[in-house]
Protein backbone atom coordinates (compact mmCIF):
# COMPACT_ATOMS: atom_id res chain seq x y z
CA UNK A 1 0.00 0.00 0.00
CA UNK A 2 1.38 3.36 -1.08
CA UNK A 3 0.55 5.28 2.10
CA UNK A 4 2.27 8.53 3.12
CA UNK A 5 3.23 8.95 5.90
CA UNK A 6 3.99 5.27 6.39
CA UNK A 7 1.93 3.62 9.15
CA UNK A 8 3.50 1.57 11.92
CA UNK A 9 1.94 -1.79 11.06
CA UNK A 10 -0.08 -2.98 8.05
CA UNK A 11 -1.65 -6.36 7.41
CA UNK A 12 -2.86 -6.93 3.83
CA UNK A 13 -5.15 -9.63 2.47
CA UNK A 14 -4.12 -10.02 -1.14
CA UNK A 15 -6.43 -8.64 -3.82
CA UNK A 16 -9.57 -8.68 -1.72
CA UNK A 17 -11.67 -5.53 -1.56
CA UNK A 18 -14.73 -4.03 0.12
CA UNK A 19 -17.05 -2.19 -2.25
CA UNK A 20 -18.09 1.34 -1.27
CA UNK A 21 -21.30 2.55 -2.87
CA UNK A 22 -24.62 4.31 -2.53
CA UNK A 23 -25.61 2.13 0.40
CA UNK A 24 -22.51 2.90 2.44
CA UNK A 25 -23.21 4.95 5.57
CA UNK A 26 -21.29 6.30 8.52
CA UNK A 27 -22.00 5.36 12.13
CA UNK A 28 -20.28 8.09 14.15
CA UNK A 29 -19.68 7.47 17.83
CA UNK A 30 -19.31 10.20 20.44
CA UNK A 31 -16.39 12.50 19.65
CA UNK A 32 -16.14 11.52 15.99
CA UNK A 33 -18.73 13.93 14.57
CA UNK A 34 -16.10 16.24 13.02
CA UNK A 35 -14.55 13.32 11.16
CA UNK A 36 -17.94 12.15 9.90
CA UNK A 37 -18.67 15.67 8.59
CA UNK A 38 -15.25 15.82 6.97
CA UNK A 39 -15.75 12.46 5.25
CA UNK A 40 -19.08 13.57 3.80
CA UNK A 41 -17.73 16.95 2.69
CA UNK A 42 -14.52 15.68 1.07
CA UNK A 43 -14.76 11.99 0.25
CA UNK A 44 -18.48 12.41 -0.37
CA UNK A 45 -17.83 15.25 -2.83
CA UNK A 46 -15.09 13.30 -4.64
CA UNK A 47 -17.09 10.09 -4.95
CA UNK A 48 -20.61 11.47 -5.31
CA UNK A 49 -21.72 9.27 -2.40
CA UNK A 50 -23.94 10.74 0.31
CA UNK A 51 -22.50 8.58 3.14
CA UNK A 52 -25.62 9.01 5.28
CA UNK A 53 -25.67 8.79 9.06
CA UNK A 54 -26.43 5.30 10.32
CA UNK A 55 -27.07 3.76 13.71
CA UNK A 56 -24.11 1.65 14.90
CA UNK A 57 -26.61 -0.90 16.20
CA UNK A 58 -28.30 -1.32 12.82
CA UNK A 59 -27.29 -4.76 11.52
CA UNK A 60 -28.83 -4.36 8.06
CA UNK A 61 -26.29 -4.02 5.27
CA UNK A 62 -23.49 -4.52 7.76
CA UNK A 63 -20.78 -4.52 5.06
CA UNK A 64 -21.88 -1.03 4.01
CA UNK A 65 -21.08 0.55 7.36
CA UNK A 66 -18.10 2.78 8.25
CA UNK A 67 -17.96 2.75 12.05
CA UNK A 68 -16.13 5.59 13.80
CA UNK A 69 -15.37 5.42 17.52
CA UNK A 70 -12.98 6.64 20.20
CA UNK A 71 -11.05 3.92 22.04
CA UNK A 72 -9.09 5.19 25.03
CA UNK A 73 -6.87 2.10 24.97
CA UNK A 74 -5.12 3.44 21.85
CA UNK A 75 -2.47 6.20 21.85
CA UNK A 76 -4.06 9.66 21.86
CA UNK A 77 -3.43 10.40 18.18
CA UNK A 78 -3.17 6.76 17.20
CA UNK A 79 -5.79 4.78 15.33
CA UNK A 80 -6.67 1.29 14.17
CA UNK A 81 -8.31 0.89 10.77
CA UNK A 82 -9.80 -2.49 9.91
CA UNK A 83 -11.38 -3.04 6.49
CA UNK A 84 -13.13 -6.41 6.36
CA UNK A 85 -16.00 -7.93 4.35
CA UNK A 86 -18.22 -6.83 7.27
CA UNK A 87 -17.37 -3.15 6.77
CA UNK A 88 -14.92 -0.54 8.04
CA UNK A 89 -14.05 -0.17 11.71
CA UNK A 90 -12.03 2.97 12.47
CA UNK A 91 -11.09 3.57 16.09
CA UNK A 92 -8.88 6.33 17.43
CA UNK A 93 -7.36 7.01 20.81
CA UNK A 94 -9.01 10.45 20.64
CA UNK A 95 -11.12 12.35 18.12
CA UNK A 96 -7.83 13.41 16.50
CA UNK A 97 -6.77 9.80 16.12
CA UNK A 98 -10.05 8.99 14.34
CA UNK A 99 -9.43 11.91 11.98
CA UNK A 100 -5.91 10.77 11.10
CA UNK A 101 -7.29 7.33 10.40
CA UNK A 102 -9.83 8.89 8.05
CA UNK A 103 -6.95 10.46 6.14
CA UNK A 104 -5.54 6.97 5.63
CA UNK A 105 -8.99 5.72 4.56
CA UNK A 106 -9.09 8.44 1.90
CA UNK A 107 -5.68 7.39 0.55
CA UNK A 108 -6.86 3.78 0.34
CA UNK A 109 -9.74 4.82 -1.93
CA UNK A 110 -7.27 6.01 -4.58
CA UNK A 111 -6.11 9.37 -6.01
CA UNK A 112 -9.54 10.34 -7.36
CA UNK A 113 -10.79 10.51 -3.76
CA UNK A 114 -8.78 13.74 -3.54
CA UNK A 115 -10.83 15.52 -6.20
CA UNK A 116 -13.63 17.98 -5.49
CA UNK A 117 -16.26 16.36 -7.70
CA UNK A 118 -16.79 12.82 -8.99
CA UNK A 119 -15.48 11.65 -12.35
CA UNK A 120 -17.77 9.43 -14.45
CA UNK A 121 -17.50 5.68 -14.33
CA UNK A 122 -15.54 5.41 -11.11
CA UNK A 123 -16.00 2.33 -8.93
CA UNK A 124 -15.02 2.81 -5.29
CA UNK A 125 -13.50 0.07 -3.18
CA UNK A 126 -11.18 -0.37 -0.22
CA UNK A 127 -8.52 -3.07 0.07
CA UNK A 128 -9.09 -5.43 2.98
CA UNK A 129 -6.50 -4.46 5.56
CA UNK A 130 -5.72 -3.97 9.22
CA UNK A 131 -3.61 -0.91 10.06
CA UNK A 132 -2.30 0.12 13.46
CA UNK A 133 -0.69 3.52 13.58
CA UNK A 134 0.38 6.36 15.86
CA UNK A 135 2.64 9.39 15.43
CA UNK A 136 6.22 9.66 16.66
CA UNK A 137 5.90 13.33 17.63
CA UNK A 138 3.12 15.41 19.14
CA UNK A 139 4.28 18.58 17.34
CA UNK A 140 4.21 18.03 13.58
CA UNK A 141 4.25 21.51 12.19
CA UNK A 142 4.56 23.75 9.19
CA UNK A 143 5.15 27.50 9.29
CA UNK A 144 3.83 29.79 6.56
CA UNK A 145 5.06 33.36 6.33
CA UNK A 146 2.16 35.56 5.17
CA UNK A 147 3.90 38.81 6.15
CA UNK A 148 6.43 39.00 3.31
CA UNK A 149 3.82 37.98 0.73
CA UNK A 150 0.19 37.95 1.81
CA UNK A 151 -1.76 34.72 1.34
CA UNK A 152 -5.51 35.40 0.93
CA UNK A 153 -7.78 33.52 3.30
CA UNK A 154 -8.84 30.86 0.79
CA UNK A 155 -5.18 30.01 0.23
CA UNK A 156 -4.66 29.57 3.96
CA UNK A 157 -7.67 27.24 4.22
CA UNK A 158 -6.32 25.22 1.29
CA UNK A 159 -2.90 25.03 2.96
CA UNK A 160 -4.59 23.67 6.10
CA UNK A 161 -6.24 20.97 4.02
CA UNK A 162 -2.82 20.00 2.64
CA UNK A 163 -1.41 19.80 6.17
CA UNK A 164 -4.31 17.62 7.28
CA UNK A 165 -3.83 15.30 4.30
CA UNK A 166 -0.28 14.72 5.56
CA UNK A 167 -1.25 14.26 9.24
CA UNK A 168 0.49 17.49 10.26
CA UNK A 169 -1.15 19.02 13.32
CA UNK A 170 0.46 22.45 13.95
CA UNK A 171 0.10 25.48 11.70
CA UNK A 172 2.58 28.19 12.68
CA UNK A 173 1.04 31.41 11.31
CA UNK A 174 3.69 34.13 10.82
CA UNK A 175 1.49 37.23 10.96
CA UNK A 176 3.80 40.22 11.32
CA UNK A 177 7.13 41.42 10.02
CA UNK A 178 8.90 44.47 8.62
CA UNK A 179 7.08 44.04 5.31
CA UNK A 180 3.52 43.87 6.61
CA UNK A 181 1.11 43.40 9.52
CA UNK A 182 -1.57 40.83 8.72
CA UNK A 183 -4.07 40.56 11.59
CA UNK A 184 -6.72 43.09 12.61
CA UNK A 185 -6.18 44.53 16.11
CA UNK A 186 -9.21 46.63 16.97
CA UNK A 187 -7.59 48.79 19.64
CA UNK A 188 -4.71 49.62 17.27
CA UNK A 189 -6.43 50.02 13.88
CA UNK A 190 -3.49 51.65 12.10
CA UNK A 191 -1.59 48.34 12.26
CA UNK A 192 -3.72 47.16 9.35
CA UNK A 193 -4.87 50.50 7.95
CA UNK A 194 -1.27 51.64 7.45
CA UNK A 195 0.94 48.67 8.31
CA UNK A 196 -0.54 46.02 6.03
CA UNK A 197 0.44 47.66 2.71
CA UNK A 198 3.79 48.51 1.14
CA UNK A 199 4.18 50.67 -1.94
CA UNK A 200 6.38 48.25 -3.89
CA UNK A 201 8.22 44.95 -3.50
CA UNK A 202 11.72 43.74 -4.27
CA UNK A 203 11.49 40.96 -6.87
CA UNK A 204 14.03 38.27 -6.08
CA UNK A 205 16.86 38.41 -3.56
CA UNK A 206 17.56 41.77 -1.95
CA UNK A 207 20.57 42.24 -4.31
CA UNK A 208 18.22 42.00 -7.31
CA UNK A 209 17.71 45.14 -9.37
CA UNK A 210 14.11 44.17 -10.09
CA UNK A 211 11.06 45.71 -8.39
CA UNK A 212 7.37 45.06 -8.58
CA UNK A 213 6.18 48.66 -8.66
CA UNK A 214 2.68 48.26 -7.28
CA UNK A 215 1.27 48.14 -3.76
CA UNK A 216 1.23 44.76 -2.07
CA UNK A 217 -0.53 43.72 1.10
CA UNK A 218 -3.68 42.62 2.79
CA UNK A 219 -4.78 41.41 6.20
CA UNK A 220 -7.16 39.04 7.93
CA UNK A 221 -10.11 40.49 9.79
CA UNK A 222 -10.80 39.03 13.20
CA UNK A 223 -13.69 37.09 11.71
CA UNK A 224 -11.32 35.73 9.04
CA UNK A 225 -9.03 34.54 11.82
CA UNK A 226 -11.93 32.94 13.70
CA UNK A 227 -12.89 31.10 10.51
CA UNK A 228 -9.31 29.92 9.91
CA UNK A 229 -8.98 28.71 13.50
CA UNK A 230 -12.33 26.90 13.38
CA UNK A 231 -11.44 25.30 10.05
CA UNK A 232 -8.12 24.11 11.48
CA UNK A 233 -9.77 22.89 14.70
CA UNK A 234 -12.17 20.71 12.74
CA UNK A 235 -9.06 19.14 11.18
CA UNK A 236 -7.33 18.75 14.57
CA UNK A 237 -4.69 21.33 13.68
CA UNK A 238 -3.54 23.86 16.29
CA UNK A 239 -2.91 27.36 14.91
CA UNK A 240 0.09 28.97 16.64
CA UNK A 241 0.15 32.72 15.91
CA UNK A 242 3.41 34.62 15.65
CA UNK A 243 3.69 38.32 16.43
CA UNK A 244 7.36 39.29 16.07
CA UNK A 245 9.04 41.27 18.87
CA UNK A 246 11.31 43.16 19.39
CA UNK A 247 12.85 42.90 15.90
CA UNK A 248 11.14 42.48 12.53
CA UNK A 249 8.78 45.28 13.55
CA UNK A 250 9.10 48.10 10.99
CA UNK A 251 5.52 47.70 9.73
CA UNK A 252 4.25 48.27 13.28
CA UNK A 253 6.64 51.21 13.76
CA UNK A 254 5.41 52.73 10.48
CA UNK A 255 1.85 52.58 11.82
CA UNK A 256 2.78 53.81 15.33
CA UNK A 257 6.14 55.65 15.19
CA UNK A 258 6.28 55.99 18.98
CA UNK A 259 7.04 52.25 19.18
CA UNK A 260 10.49 52.80 17.67
CA UNK A 261 13.68 54.32 18.99
CA UNK A 262 12.69 57.92 18.37
CA UNK A 263 15.82 59.30 20.02
CA UNK A 264 17.99 57.61 17.38
CA UNK A 265 15.97 57.62 14.15
CA UNK A 266 13.09 59.57 12.63
CA UNK A 267 10.60 56.76 13.02
CA UNK A 268 7.79 58.84 11.47
CA UNK A 269 9.66 58.66 8.17
CA UNK A 270 9.94 54.84 8.14
CA UNK A 271 7.76 53.09 5.52
CA UNK A 272 6.51 49.55 5.54
CA UNK A 273 9.71 47.90 4.33
CA UNK A 274 9.83 46.96 0.64
CA UNK A 275 12.94 44.78 0.56
CA UNK A 276 14.42 41.78 2.39
CA UNK A 277 17.05 41.09 5.00
CA UNK A 278 17.62 41.96 8.66
CA UNK A 279 16.10 45.34 9.44
CA UNK A 280 17.85 47.69 11.94
CA UNK A 281 14.61 49.36 13.10
CA UNK A 282 13.51 47.57 16.26
CA UNK A 283 11.08 48.29 19.07
CA UNK A 284 12.03 50.67 21.85
CA UNK A 285 12.24 48.99 25.29
CA UNK A 286 9.73 51.35 26.88
CA UNK A 287 6.69 50.90 29.08
CA UNK A 288 4.59 52.34 26.25
CA UNK A 289 5.80 49.57 23.94
CA UNK A 290 5.06 46.90 26.55
CA UNK A 291 1.52 48.20 27.11
CA UNK A 292 0.93 48.43 23.34
CA UNK A 293 1.91 44.82 22.74
CA UNK A 294 0.04 43.59 25.80
CA UNK A 295 -3.03 45.05 24.08
CA UNK A 296 -2.08 43.27 20.86
CA UNK A 297 -1.62 39.95 22.64
CA UNK A 298 -4.89 40.34 24.56
CA UNK A 299 -6.74 40.32 21.24
CA UNK A 300 -4.51 37.55 19.88
CA UNK A 301 -5.42 35.35 22.86
CA UNK A 302 -9.11 35.97 22.19
CA UNK A 303 -8.69 34.82 18.60
CA UNK A 304 -6.31 31.88 19.01
CA UNK A 305 -7.00 29.17 21.63
CA UNK A 306 -3.57 27.59 21.07
CA UNK A 307 -1.58 26.91 24.24
CA UNK A 308 1.49 28.30 22.47
CA UNK A 309 1.98 31.87 21.28
CA UNK A 310 5.08 32.64 19.21
CA UNK A 311 6.80 35.98 19.82
CA UNK A 312 9.62 35.72 17.28
CA UNK A 313 12.62 37.12 19.12
CA UNK A 314 14.97 36.52 16.19
CA UNK A 315 17.32 38.78 14.25
CA UNK A 316 17.06 41.82 16.52
CA UNK A 317 20.05 44.10 15.78
CA UNK A 318 21.23 45.97 18.86
CA UNK A 319 22.80 49.06 17.21
CA UNK A 320 19.83 51.36 17.86
CA UNK A 321 19.68 50.31 21.51
CA UNK A 322 23.42 50.94 21.85
CA UNK A 323 22.95 54.45 20.42
CA UNK A 324 19.71 55.21 22.31
CA UNK A 325 20.01 57.16 25.59
CA UNK A 326 16.56 55.86 26.55
CA UNK A 327 17.55 52.23 25.96
CA UNK A 328 20.81 52.69 27.87
CA UNK A 329 18.89 54.25 30.74
CA UNK A 330 16.58 51.24 30.76
CA UNK A 331 19.57 48.87 30.90
CA UNK A 332 20.95 50.80 33.88
CA UNK A 333 17.56 50.97 35.60
CA UNK A 334 17.06 47.23 35.32
CA UNK A 335 20.63 46.39 36.31
CA UNK A 336 21.27 44.54 33.05
CA UNK A 337 24.68 43.75 31.65
CA UNK A 338 24.15 44.58 27.99
CA UNK A 339 21.73 44.76 25.08
CA UNK A 340 21.39 40.95 24.88
CA UNK A 341 20.05 40.97 28.42
CA UNK A 342 17.74 43.83 27.44
CA UNK A 343 16.22 41.63 24.74
CA UNK A 344 15.96 38.79 27.28
CA UNK A 345 14.13 41.20 29.63
CA UNK A 346 11.70 42.00 26.82
CA UNK A 347 11.00 38.30 26.16
CA UNK A 348 10.82 37.43 29.86
CA UNK A 349 8.18 40.10 30.34
CA UNK A 350 5.88 38.42 27.84
CA UNK A 351 6.78 34.94 29.06
CA UNK A 352 5.43 35.95 32.48
CA UNK A 353 2.49 37.81 30.95
CA UNK A 354 1.44 34.80 28.85
CA UNK A 355 2.00 32.32 31.69
CA UNK A 356 -0.33 34.32 33.92
CA UNK A 357 -3.01 33.78 31.28
CA UNK A 358 -2.45 30.05 30.91
CA UNK A 359 -0.43 30.25 27.71
CA UNK A 360 3.14 29.32 26.81
CA UNK A 361 5.67 31.49 25.02
CA UNK A 362 7.65 30.04 22.13
CA UNK A 363 10.37 31.91 20.26
CA UNK A 364 13.22 31.46 17.82
CA UNK A 365 16.50 30.32 19.33
CA UNK A 366 17.89 33.86 19.72
CA UNK A 367 15.76 34.07 22.86
CA UNK A 368 18.53 32.01 24.48
CA UNK A 369 20.84 35.02 24.27
CA UNK A 370 21.00 36.98 27.49
CA UNK A 371 19.23 34.23 29.41
CA UNK A 372 16.17 32.14 28.56
CA UNK A 373 12.80 33.03 30.06
CA UNK A 374 11.71 30.38 32.60
CA UNK A 375 8.69 29.02 30.73
CA UNK A 376 9.89 29.53 27.17
CA UNK A 377 9.92 26.92 24.43
CA UNK A 378 12.58 27.26 21.74
CA UNK A 379 12.12 26.94 17.98
CA UNK A 380 15.63 25.84 17.02
CA UNK A 381 16.14 27.31 13.55
CA UNK A 382 19.83 28.21 13.17
CA UNK A 383 20.79 24.58 13.48
CA UNK A 384 20.63 21.97 16.24
CA UNK A 385 22.74 23.85 18.79
CA UNK A 386 19.98 26.08 20.17
CA UNK A 387 17.70 23.10 20.63
CA UNK A 388 20.42 21.06 22.33
CA UNK A 389 21.23 23.92 24.70
CA UNK A 390 17.56 24.48 25.57
CA UNK A 391 16.78 20.77 26.06
CA UNK A 392 19.79 20.32 28.33
CA UNK A 393 18.53 23.26 30.39
CA UNK A 394 15.14 21.59 30.76
CA UNK A 395 13.23 23.65 28.18
CA UNK A 396 10.96 22.23 25.51
CA UNK A 397 12.13 22.45 21.91
CA UNK A 398 10.69 22.34 18.40
CA UNK A 399 13.40 21.30 15.96
CA UNK A 400 13.32 23.24 12.67
CA UNK A 401 16.97 23.69 11.59
CA UNK A 402 17.32 25.77 8.46
CA UNK A 403 19.92 23.39 7.04
CA UNK A 404 17.32 20.63 6.90
CA UNK A 405 13.74 21.89 6.73
CA UNK A 406 13.66 25.43 5.35
CA UNK A 407 11.41 24.93 2.37
CA UNK A 408 12.31 28.26 0.74
CA UNK A 409 15.74 26.72 0.04
CA UNK A 410 16.32 25.54 -3.53
CA UNK A 411 15.55 21.95 -4.47
CA UNK A 412 18.26 21.49 -7.10
CA UNK A 413 21.37 23.19 -8.44
CA UNK A 414 19.82 23.25 -11.92
CA UNK A 415 19.83 26.53 -13.83
CA UNK A 416 16.02 26.48 -14.14
CA UNK A 417 15.40 26.46 -10.38
CA UNK A 418 13.24 29.53 -9.65
CA UNK A 419 14.96 32.28 -7.60
CA UNK A 420 17.48 29.87 -6.05
CA UNK A 421 17.97 30.50 -2.34
CA UNK A 422 20.73 29.05 -0.12
CA UNK A 423 21.70 25.38 -0.11
CA UNK A 424 20.22 22.57 -2.17
CA UNK A 425 17.75 20.60 -0.08
CA UNK A 426 16.37 17.73 -2.11
CA UNK A 427 13.43 15.48 -1.38
CA UNK A 428 15.88 12.85 -0.16
CA UNK A 429 17.66 15.36 2.10
CA UNK A 430 14.38 16.15 3.84
CA UNK A 431 13.50 12.45 4.09
CA UNK A 432 16.79 11.78 5.89
CA UNK A 433 16.33 14.62 8.38
CA UNK A 434 16.44 13.47 12.01
CA UNK A 435 14.76 15.84 14.51
CA UNK A 436 16.35 14.44 17.70
CA UNK A 437 20.08 15.23 17.95
CA UNK A 438 22.11 12.18 18.97
CA UNK A 439 23.96 14.30 21.56
CA UNK A 440 20.87 14.36 23.79
CA UNK A 441 20.32 11.80 26.52
CA UNK A 442 17.01 9.97 26.70
CA UNK A 443 15.73 12.36 29.38
CA UNK A 444 16.89 15.43 27.44
CA UNK A 445 15.33 14.11 24.23
CA UNK A 446 11.92 14.11 25.92
CA UNK A 447 12.03 17.91 25.67
CA UNK A 448 11.91 17.67 21.87
CA UNK A 449 8.19 18.22 21.37
CA UNK A 450 8.54 17.55 17.70
CA UNK A 451 9.56 19.18 14.48
CA UNK A 452 8.47 21.79 11.99
CA UNK A 453 9.19 22.79 8.39
CA UNK A 454 9.36 26.53 7.69
CA UNK A 455 8.43 28.35 4.50
CA UNK A 456 9.49 31.99 4.25
CA UNK A 457 8.02 33.92 1.36
CA UNK A 458 10.40 36.73 0.40
CA UNK A 459 10.76 35.17 -3.07
CA UNK A 460 7.59 33.07 -2.91
CA UNK A 461 5.00 35.55 -4.12
CA UNK A 462 1.82 33.50 -4.50
CA UNK A 463 0.10 30.19 -3.76
CA UNK A 464 1.59 28.58 -6.86
CA UNK A 465 5.09 29.31 -5.61
CA UNK A 466 4.20 28.09 -2.12
CA UNK A 467 3.07 24.82 -3.69
CA UNK A 468 6.33 24.50 -5.60
CA UNK A 469 8.55 25.15 -2.59
CA UNK A 470 6.53 23.03 -0.15
CA UNK A 471 5.81 19.97 -2.25
CA UNK A 472 6.81 17.24 -2.49
CA UNK A 473 9.28 17.99 0.32
CA UNK A 474 6.49 18.52 2.87
CA UNK A 475 5.30 15.00 2.03
CA UNK A 476 8.73 13.64 3.00
CA UNK A 477 8.75 15.80 6.11
CA UNK A 478 5.36 14.46 7.16
CA UNK A 479 6.80 10.95 7.24
CA UNK A 480 9.78 12.14 9.31
CA UNK A 481 7.39 13.76 11.79
CA UNK A 482 4.84 10.92 11.93
CA UNK A 483 6.50 7.59 11.23
CA UNK A 484 8.83 5.46 13.33
CA UNK A 485 11.77 5.57 10.92
CA UNK A 486 15.25 4.12 11.39
CA UNK A 487 18.31 6.37 11.46
CA UNK A 488 18.85 8.67 8.48
CA UNK A 489 21.34 6.44 6.65
CA UNK A 490 19.17 3.33 7.08
CA UNK A 491 15.93 4.85 5.75
CA UNK A 492 14.51 3.14 2.68
CA UNK A 493 14.38 6.13 0.36
CA UNK A 494 13.78 3.89 -2.66
CA UNK A 495 10.56 2.63 -1.07
CA UNK A 496 9.53 6.20 -0.26
CA UNK A 497 10.12 7.21 -3.91
CA UNK A 498 7.98 4.25 -5.00
CA UNK A 499 5.15 5.34 -2.73
CA UNK A 500 5.53 8.92 -3.95
CA UNK A 501 4.60 7.74 -7.44
CA UNK A 502 1.07 7.18 -6.14
CA UNK A 503 1.22 10.28 -3.95
CA UNK A 504 2.02 12.54 -6.91
CA UNK A 505 -1.33 11.48 -8.36
CA UNK A 506 -3.02 12.56 -5.12
CA UNK A 507 -1.25 15.93 -5.31
CA UNK A 508 -2.35 16.23 -8.94
CA UNK A 509 -5.95 15.57 -7.93
CA UNK A 510 -5.64 18.26 -5.24
CA UNK A 511 -4.31 20.73 -7.81
CA UNK A 512 -0.95 21.16 -6.08
CA UNK A 513 1.64 22.85 -8.32
CA UNK A 514 4.48 20.77 -6.89
CA UNK A 515 8.02 20.42 -8.23
CA UNK A 516 8.26 17.43 -10.55
CA UNK A 517 11.15 14.97 -10.04
CA UNK A 518 12.50 15.93 -13.47
CA UNK A 519 12.57 19.63 -12.61
CA UNK A 520 10.41 22.75 -12.84
CA UNK A 521 7.76 23.11 -15.52
CA UNK A 522 8.01 26.21 -17.75
CA UNK A 523 5.63 28.36 -15.69
CA UNK A 524 7.42 27.43 -12.46
CA UNK A 525 10.70 29.03 -13.56
CA UNK A 526 11.73 32.64 -12.93
CA UNK A 527 14.42 33.31 -15.55
CA UNK A 528 16.60 36.31 -14.84
CA UNK A 529 15.40 36.84 -11.25
CA UNK A 530 18.40 36.95 -8.93
CA UNK A 531 18.57 34.51 -6.04
CA UNK A 532 21.25 33.75 -3.44
CA UNK A 533 22.53 30.21 -4.02
CA UNK A 534 25.07 28.75 -1.60
CA UNK A 535 27.28 25.90 -2.74
CA UNK A 536 28.19 22.67 -0.99
CA UNK A 537 26.62 20.94 1.96
CA UNK A 538 25.06 23.11 4.69
CA UNK A 539 26.92 23.14 8.00
CA UNK A 540 25.54 20.58 10.43
CA UNK A 541 25.59 22.72 13.58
Amino acid sequence: MDLIPAPRAVASYGDQYLAVGDGTGIAAGAGTEDTARWLRATVGAATGLSLPARDPGDGAGDGDLIRLSVDGALPAEGYRLAVTPRGVDLRGGSPAGVFWGAQTLRQLLGPDAFRRAPLPGRVWRLPLTDIEDAPRFGWRGAMLDVARHFMPKDGVLRFLDLLAAHKLNVFHFHLSDDQGWRVEIKRHPRLTEDGSWRTRTKYGHRASELWEDKPHGGFYTQDDIREIVAYAHARHIAVVPEIDIPGHSQAAIHAYPELGNTDVVDTAALPVWDTWGVNPNVLAPTERTLRFYEGVFEEILELFPSTFVHVGGDECPKEQWKASPAAQARIAELGLKDEDELQSWFIRHFDTWLSERGRRLVGWDEILEGGLAPGATVSSWRGYEGGITAARAGHDVVMCPLQQVYLDYRQSDGADEPVPIAYVRTLEDVYRFEPVPPQLTEDEARHVLGTQANLWTEVTENAQRVDYQAFPRLSAFSEVAWSALPGPAERDYADFERRMTAHYRRLDALGVDYRRPEGPLPWQRRPGVLGRPLEGEPPNV
